[in-house]
């Protein structure tokens, strides 16, 4: 059996994903008979039919849906090593790509960087801050090495260590009803509101959509304007203080829950490195408040 290389492979992808020749063609920017010869080539190294075929329509075999997905997961991982190996050349020694949400890390990405910093074979750190939950996908992509997440997010493909829990409050306008409220429970958010998705700890009234938002400071003022509420971690609300906002404590709300994660399989120095050390600091936090709360009681 003949080895399968990547081109003929995306070229699959494309049809089985537009379940048209012309369509791939066009997608791919190559003609459609040598895009149908690439597939016809790709059954032959196989010895198997992927595709069936008439004037009129394109179907994907059951061998062939097999290998959609498995082909899918292949060129990511592919795409990814490229980019890591690429970034790597760029930088005498390589460097480190974090991908966080700007405020949602718990507040340990400037203690983990500092220790990281002083490691004796430290390499060159880049932050990148992103949309609200974009950053497993670009660790799966190879757009960063890793990431510190809050959960839930998808860890497809991704090792992760959890780091630290922390309480959440609600973030809210400063005229809402609920603002002028003695206590607060997670009933009386649900009561008028629902998940913009399930898990999500972001709140509409009943029956309207989620505004469209792509960071942290879009998210507060569409809070601000009455638009949502939101759980969020008590440190961001902490650095995110203003007289539009308001920020409650909610007896049963759920913690907000910080991992950090990289690639399955990543046989980086400078990723171990770095996940050692932030799981060295969480835990070094979560002893001081253990002491914290037995002094207190």
């Amino acid at each position: 059996m003949n080895p399968v290389e990547s081109r003929p492979l995306r070229y699959f992808v494309a049809v089985a994903e537009e379940l048209s020749f012309t369509r791939a063609a066009e997608r791919l920017g190559i003609a459609s008979p040598a895009l149908s010869r690439a597939i016809s080539g790709l059954e032959s190294d196989l010895g198997v039919r992927l595709l069936d075929r008439t004037t009129r329509s394109v179907a994907l075999t059951e061998t062939g849906a097999v290998l959609l997905a498995d082909a899918r997961t292949a060129l990511v991982a592919l795409d990814a090593a490229t980019r890591r190996a690429r970034r790597a050349a760029g930088v005498p020694g390589g460097k480190l790509v974090v991908a966080v949400k700007a405020d949602v890390e718990g507040g340990l990405l400037e203690d983990v960087l500092a220790a990281y910093r002083a490691e004796h074979a430290a390499v060159p750190v880049e932050v990148m801050f992103t949309g609200w939950r974009e950053q497993p996908a670009l660790v799966r992509a190879g757009e960063a090495d890793l990431a510190i997440v809050v959960e839930p997010f998808d860890a497809d493909g991704l090792d992760v260590e959890p780091l630290l829990c922390e309480r959440q409050v609600l973030a809210l306008p400063s005229g809402h009803p609920l603002a002028g409220r003695p206590r607060l429970r997670m009933a009386d958010i649900e009561s008028e509101h629902q998940q913009v998705v399930p898990g999500a700890h972001v709140y509409v009234p009943h029956g309207e959509q989620a505004p469209p938002f792509g960071d942290m400071v879009q998210m507060l003022r569409q809070i601000e304007l009455g638009r949502m509420l939101a759980l969020l971690p008590v440190s961001l609300a902490e650095r995110n203080a203003r007289p539009q906002l308001s920020w409650r404590s909610v007896d049963d709300a759920p913690q907000a829950a910080f991992a950090v994660a990289w690639p399955q399989h990543s046989r980086s120095l400078a990723v171990a490195a770095f996940v050692r050390l932030a799981t060295a600091i969480s835990a070094s936090r979560r002893a001081s408040r253990s002491a914290e709360a037995v002094e207190t009681a």
